[in-house]
């Protein structure tokens, strides 16, 4: 709406405007961020964050050294969840990315055959292998394997577009170690959810599980930053309308990885310090053994 003549807009009506504006990351100026380096007052955004005794630094406060004295090696820089900082903060959803492509290309090379022995199923007789195979049969390597492995073009751009859109951030918010953990965790509940409601004779493959997972994770970290839920929850929404509307797709395995994607990344980002590393592995440990149960149980049933 346009403004009415003789109503001019006063100096206090445009400080509040500004007020009400996020500043964005110096070294990032694409993003809003509300977080401040409480070293140098500059805002920063989660992949700029590391850790300190109170609050937040950035990487050049960081680098200068840790204000108390002692040397910069003096105390490592640590990310948001207690990781360590790296030069590359990318590498590891990287590597994912690019195991996902050369698996997915020897499936193009070796065609059904390759796919069909390694792909998540549960008990089903497989005319191209000539036997009774499944994770009922003692192939638990398909819970893992099956995670690499994709059935187009299309289901492998998608999933890569999504791994590196949000594994990256996150991977700088978490550190290797804890990024790395989360991924693994949430495809293998996905795939355990999917072994466990599945029918024994429907095949499931794809990294979207562990994909779920960071969506997860993701809002749970946005939430803790205070950051505008919206966008992240736009997009959930949108997937899961794809999910559960789309045929052939393994809503079992995008629900799993969610629901494991949320309570381990609540544990990374909301652990108290004194007792963060304890927490945050101690609740993986405890949703691979919900894995483990659940993939006995369905296991029992088959056999």
């Amino acid at each position: 709406m346009d403004q009415a003549p003789g109503n001019p807009q006063g100096p206090q009506d445009q400080g509040r405007q500004d007020a009400q504006a996020l500043p964005t990351c110096y070294r990032h100026p694409d993003r809003e961020t509300g977080v401040r380096c409480t070293r140098c007052e500059r805002p920063i955004c989660p992949e700029c964050m590391i850790s300190a005794s109170v609050g937040f630094q950035c990487p050049e406060c960081v680098r200068a050294g840790s204000g108390t004295g002692h040397a910069p090696s003096a105390s490592q820089p640590r990310t948001l969840a207690g990781g360590t900082v790296t030069a590359d903060p990318r590498l590891l959803t990287k590597i994912l990315i690019g195991l996902n492509l050369a698996v997915f290309l020897a499936q193009l090379s070796l065609g059904n055959r390759f796919t069909e022995r390694f792909d998540l199923i549960g008990r089903a007789y497989l005319p191209l292998l000539g036997s009774v195979e499944g994770v009922a049969e003692g192939q638990w390597y398909r819970m893992l394997t099956a995670m690499f492995l994709h059935g187009s073009y299309i289901h492998i751009l998608f999933n890569m577009l999504s791994l590196w859109w949000i594994g990256g951030p996150l991977e700088a918010a978490l550190g290797r170690a804890r990024y790395l953990t989360l991924y693994f965790v949430s495809g293998l509940a996905g795939s355990a959810l999917s072994y466990l409601l599945a029918g024994p004779s429907e095949a499931s493959l794809g990294a979207s599980g562990a994909i779920f997972g960071l969506f997860g994770a993701t809002a749970v970290l946005m939430r803790r930053l205070n950051y505008d839920m919206r966008p992240v929850i736009a997009l959930l929404v949108i997937n899961l309308i794809f999910t559960f509307g789309w045929s052939n797709i393994a809503w079992q395995a995008h629900i799993g990885g969610l629901v494991a994607g949320v309570v381990v990344g609540y544990a990374m980002v909301h652990a108290p310090r004194e007792r963060r590393t304890l927490i945050q592995y101690g609740v993986c440990a405890v949703v691979l053994a919900a894995v483990v149960v659940a993939t006995l149980v369905r296991t029992a049933q088959l056999t």
